[in-house]
């Protein structure tokens, strides 16, 4: 399952969250967002006030990443997002970010990488919001085509023309199966919030989830598991902890 990360240090009322995570098999994890990328910008990490980055407030949260890796737990950066700046002027562009992100992120070298020497396991593309499952996605339709993403994580909510409404699967099966054929990428996860709360429409109880969504899914070669939304409410009601069994 992936969820998202709100926090990667110690939490209030859960001191060691990956011992938690690591018990469930939830992989991977996604630390959101890098701002301000391309067209001349200089990128700054926003951890959501976490820490610091322009102190170097965030190279002391590398152990910590380094804890839920050993744990088999992957770290994956999330790039875009639904605030700051973010755009690509030309394919010179792209890859000149692609090179910030290697060596500032993955296994490059840098004099200044924000989470000290910490090595991530991959990159995320949040452009904006997870691939919205009316097919093909308006953002990122295209790059999906190119089989360079091994993981997509498909927002099977807040759509209601091809989502799952109680005791009627036809939609949401129609919509996945489109994805499934037509993208080339190694796994396709089902996107659902965690509560009523998470998100505006479509919260899928554990019971219809368990005993009707995903029974029949899981039968296709590229079914992932499950994204969950998000990781605030899935710690105050344990959603994935009452669906893992049954993924």
């Amino acid at each position: 399952m992936q969820k998202e990360l709100q926090s990667i240090g110690v939490r209030p009322k859960m001191k060691e969250p990956w011992q938690r995570l690591a018990q469930q098999g939830t992989a991977p994890l996604l630390i959101s967002f890098p701002s301000g990328l391309g067209n001349g910008q200089f990128p700054v990490l926003n951890l959501a006030g976490h820490c610091d980055p322009s102190i170097n407030g965030c190279t002391g949260i590398s152990s910590d990443i380094k804890v839920y890796q050993v744990n088999s737990i992957q770290l994956i950066l999330s790039i875009g997002g639904g605030a700051g700046s973010y755009y690509l002027t030309s394919s010179e562009n792209a890859r000149q970010v692609a090179i910030y992100l290697w060596n500032n992120f993955l296994g490059g070298h840098s004099s200044n990488r924000p989470l000290g020497n910490t090595v991530l396991d991959g990159v995320d593309f949040d452009i904006e919001g997870a691939p919205q499952f009316p097919f093909p996605d308006a953002w990122i339709g295209n790059a999906l085509k190119t089989g360079f993403f091994d993981y997509v994580w498909v927002q099977f909510y807040n759509n209601p023309p091809c989502q799952y409404t109680q005791g009627a699967l036809s939609n949401l099966e129609d919509a996945r199966k489109q994805w499934t054929s037509s993208i080339p990428a190694t796994k396709i996860f089902l996107g659902v919030p965690t509560a009523p709360q998470a998100f505006g429409s479509n919260f899928i109880p554990i019971s219809d989830l368990s005993s009707n969504v995903l029974p029949t899914i899981k039968g296709s070669n590229k079914y992932g598991g499950a994204m969950l939304w998000s990781m605030y409410y899935d710690d105050l009601d344990g959603y994935s902890s009452s669906i893992k069994s049954h993924v």
